[in-house]
This record gives structure tokens, C-alpha cells and sequence, in this order.
């Protein structure tokens, strides 16, 4: 719509945020479809009407890789989606896969200054909408490339950090080749998300725009096995370590190594990358049916618990020791779970795996905790109470607390520094480490976070690598 057409600003802020259409709940928690249908044109046009259109748009400070919301938004009131998605793409190649799984609500969306009055502008929607259509159009576009440098990067991981390095560097003239351990790449974007969540597709066609660009992927290549890092670096003058965090915590309780117990990785790495979700055609190994029980309350224990319903599990029972307002999960993610039937158990932490003379887990030893003062996360430190255990009956266990950076690169690069948890460490700013010519970012460096903060570290990285293979400089 025009700018005559737009409503007054006063308008704009009794405005409803505009829902998107989902899926029943009863209907998908027992298929792996994609959950949010997406908005239309016209839908998305009313939406990014909303807009206040500020003259100091504070929703920008909230984005890790820096998108010019305002322009692409105004764009989408228009009824330029060509023009937003050009916008969107001027710094951030996969908004697509932003625009279903960052946590908005914490970022941009909690910068807008609708928010104060109203609901926020509905910003990660319009970029889903954005890249959507681009895609549905079947008439996608690449950035423009400078010249060949005669340069070469390579970049450790193809996962949000990695793919995002390694875009910025195509872009500016360097070849740039990808070594990725997995059969498939997209790091937790491919093993960790559910399709319901994130469809396995739109990953692939956000890696093949990748691709296009020249960026060349190599499988099933481990580096830190296949070769090492000094190894890398006789053939590149500059790397990009985006590794992740992959290796899996546990809670240390008697009982862990009963069968029947996963680490969140595991269990959700053969739904999704191995495709055990999508049975009889693909047979791989995977708990159906019975009592399930997720301990964790971030993202990936909601992945997980929503994971069992979709695989028949009769029951999923969410175990999290603190209460609902200290879940790290998102607001969407917790309501999505609830509305389909997953059981919350709060205040409540395992102390056992209970299992049979054969092995097999039975049950979940638990007990009640009671919030005490916060502790170094701010939040308040939760307290067992004495004498409330209770078992749960279960046949399996699904632990999902986090996880620890993978430790492959660093035990074979002894000058390499990392902290005393095994992160590597890297400048904020530059993603540089204590090698020379060598760079990191995402999990690997912060430990385990959000997709757009590991995107926003390559974007820093990348600008970081431009500048040194230019100048020579470290």
C-alpha cells in the first residue's frame, strides 16, 4: 500500500498484530509437517503496515547481523517483496531459516518501540514471509561478487557460523571451500531442529544459494581426524573454525547408562539428520511408543519432547527444575509443546534412572525443588526438598542440558588456546584466535547459543578475514 494508503500512526498502535495460521494441535502432534503455515501477501502487507516507521529505529540494535528492518518492512507495506528480499540480503544470506527459528521476541522484536504499547511488529514473520516467496517465485537471487582475489579460505563446519563466513567471503572474490564432518550440511540447523520446526528443504536451498556462489563442500571430513588444522593451513591462507557444540552433557545420576537413556544429540540427530521420523523409508533405530521423559527447559528439550509425540510416544512428561518464567525456551516453543500435550513437570529434578535386571530403563527417580536466591545466571537457584521424591514410570529418558564445544580441534592444535571448558577463544569483535590466519565464532566460542548470534559472529569473522587477507596484517 502507499503511503497515503498507510494508517496514521496513531492507528498503527491500536492495530492487532496479525496471527499466523498453524496447524491444529491435536492434528500435528502427530505428524513432522511444518507447525506455522506462513503469512500471505496480503496478511504480511497489513502486518508490516504496523510499522511506526521511528525516526531512530531501535528494533535494528536488537539484530546480531544487522538488517535494515525499517527499509525491508516499509518495503513489504508496499508490496515490493523483491525489493525487501533484496534488502534483507544485503547482510544476511539465510532469512529463511531466520525467520522460523530466532528468538525475536528477545531480540529485534523486543526493541520495538510498538511493543511499549501494543504487541511488537511481528519482524521475524515478514522475514519469513520475505524469503518465502523468493523461493516460491522460483526466481532467486545472488549477491553481487567482486572480483577473484586468488585467495582461498577454508571454513570448518557448515553449520549458521560457517555457511554465513563462508557466503561473506565468496562474496568478496576469495574461493572458499567448506569442510563439514556430517553427510549433510547445515550443522544444528540439519541434526538439531525438527522438521516441524525447521523443514529440511529450506536448509538445503539456503546451503545450494551457497553453492552458487562458488563455495565449494566437502563430506565426511573431519578435521582434527582427516587432516588437521597445520595441515589446512598449507593450502589456505586463511581458516574459519565454526565446529559448534556438539558434544552433549549429562546429569552424572546413578542409572545414566541403562538403555533407553539419550543424550538430546543423539535422539534428535537420528530423527532429523537420519530421518528415523520418516519410517519404514528410512529404518534408522529410534524409541516409539511409551512413556518418554525430557529433563531440560530450553529449545532442544522442547525439540525433544515434541520429537516423542510425533514418534506415538503415549506419554511425554518435560522435567525442569526451576519453574516456567526461568525456562530458557521460547515463549512460541514452551506454548507449541503445551498445546500438544506435552506434561510439565517443574520444580522438579531427576536423582536416578531406575532400570530392570536386563537393562532396560522402567523408571525416573525425581524430586520436588522450591526456588531459593539467583545464582550466577540471575536466576533463582532452585533448592531440593527434602523427602518429596516420587518415581515416574518411563521406558525412556531423553537428557536435554546443554552441551559442551567439540574438542576435535583443539586436541590436535597445541598452540591453540582455549578456555579451561574447552571453548576456543577468539576476539568478539574479529573472531581472531592466538594462530595466525586462524578464526572462529559461533558455539565453539560462546558455547551453546541461538543460530543468529552464531551468524552474527561469521559476519564479524568474515569482515575480520577480508581485512587480513587484504592487508596481511595480524
Amino acid at each position: 500500500m502507499s503511503e497515503k494508503e498507510r494508517p496514521s500512526k496513531a492507528e498503527r498502535m491500536k492495530m492487532p498484530r496479525q496471527p499466523m495460521p498453524e496447524q491444529d494441535p491435536g492434528e500435528r502432534a502427530r505428524n513432522f509437517k511444518e507447525v506455522p503455515y506462513g503469512y500471505s501477501p496480503e496478511t504480511a502487507m497489513l502486518e508490516a503496515s504496523r510499522c511506526l516507521e521511528c525516526k531512530k529505529p531501535t528494533c535494528m540494535e536488537g539484530c546480531p547481523v544487522g538488517i535494515d528492518i525499517p527499509s525491508f518492512v516499509n518495503l513489504v507495506a508496499e508490496g515490493d517483496f523483491r525489493g525487501a528480499v533484496r534488502k534483507i540480503k544485503e547482510t544476511n544470506m539465510l532469512p529463511a531459516i531466520c525467520g522460523r527459528v530466532c528468538p525475536q521476541e528477545t531480540q529485534c522484536e523486543a526493541k520495538c518501540l510498538l511493543g511499549k504499547k501494543s504487541d511488537p511488529l511481528a519482524i521475524g514473520r515478514l522475514e519469513r514471509f520475505c524469503a518465502d516467496w523468493e523461493r516460491a517465485s522460483g526466481q532467486v537471487e545472488l549477491p553481487d561478487i567482486k572480483p577473484a582475489t586468488g585467495k582461498k579460505v577454508a571454513v570448518v563446519g557448515a553449520g549458521p557460523a560457517g555457511l554465513t563466513v563462508a557466503i561473506d567471503c565468496a562474496r568478496a572474490g576469495h574461493h572458499v571451500e567448506i569442510f563439514e564432518a556430517l553427510h549433510k550440511p547445515g550443522g544444528v540447523l540439519s541434526y538439531g531442529i525438527p522438521e516441524f520446526r525447521l523443514p529440511k528443504a529450506i536448509v538445503g536451498a539456503e546451503v545450494k544459494n551457497a553453492e552458487n556462489m562458488g563455495v565449494q563442500i566437502h563430506y565426511n571430513y573431519v578435521i582434527g581426524k582427516t587432516d588437521t588444522l597445520d595441515e589446512l593451513l598449507e593450502d589456505f591462507d586463511a581458516v574459519f573454525l565454526g565446529t559448534g557444540a556438539g558434544l552433549p552433557l549429562f546429569l552424572h545420576i546413578p542409572g545414566e547408562n541403562f538403555i533407553g537413556v539419550f543424550s538430546a544429540n543423539e535422539y534428535l540427530t537420528r530423527s532429523n539428520l537420519m530421518k528415523a521420523y520418516d519410517f519404514p523409508n528410512y529404518d534408522t533405530p529410534i524409541p516409539r511408543g511409551g512413556c518418554v521423559a525430557v529433563v531440560g527447559g530450553g529449545n532442544v528439550a522442547m525439540d525433544s519432547a515434541r520429537t516423542a509425540l510425533r514418534l506415538g510416544a503415549e506419554k511425554v512428561m518435560l522435567v525442569y527444575r526451576r519453574s516456567r518464567n526461568e525456562m530458557p525456551a521460547r515463549a512460541e516453543e514452551v506454548h507449541h509443546a503445551e498445546e500438544e500435550g506435552v506434561d510439565f513437570h517443574l520444580l522438579t529434578n531427576p536423582k536416578r534412572v531406575i532400570g530392570n535386571e536386563k537393562g532396560w530403563v522402567t523408571g525416573l527417580e525425581c524430586i520436588k525443588m522450591e526456588l531459593g536466591e539467583p545464582d550466577a545466571s540471575g536466576r533463582r537457584r532452585p533448592i531440593p526438598i527434602q523427602g518429596s521424591e516420587f518415581e515416574m514410570a518411563v521406558n525412556t529418558v531423553v537428557i536435554a542440558i546443554g552441551n559442551s564445544p567439540n574438542p576435535l580441534v583443539p586436541q590436535t592444535t597445541p598452540d591453540l588456546k582455549v578456555s579451561k571448558w574447552g571453548n576456543i577463544l577468539a576476539d568478539e569483535a574479529t573472531g581472531r584466535t592466538s594462530k595466525r590466519g586462524v578464526f572462529a565464532g559461533g558455539d565453539i566460542v560462546t558455547g551453546a547459543a541461538t543460530v543468529i548470534l552464531a551468524m552474527g559472529a561469521g559476519r564479524n569473522a568474515a569482515a575480520s578475514i577480508n581485512e587480513y587477507l587484504e592487508t596481511g596484517e595480524w
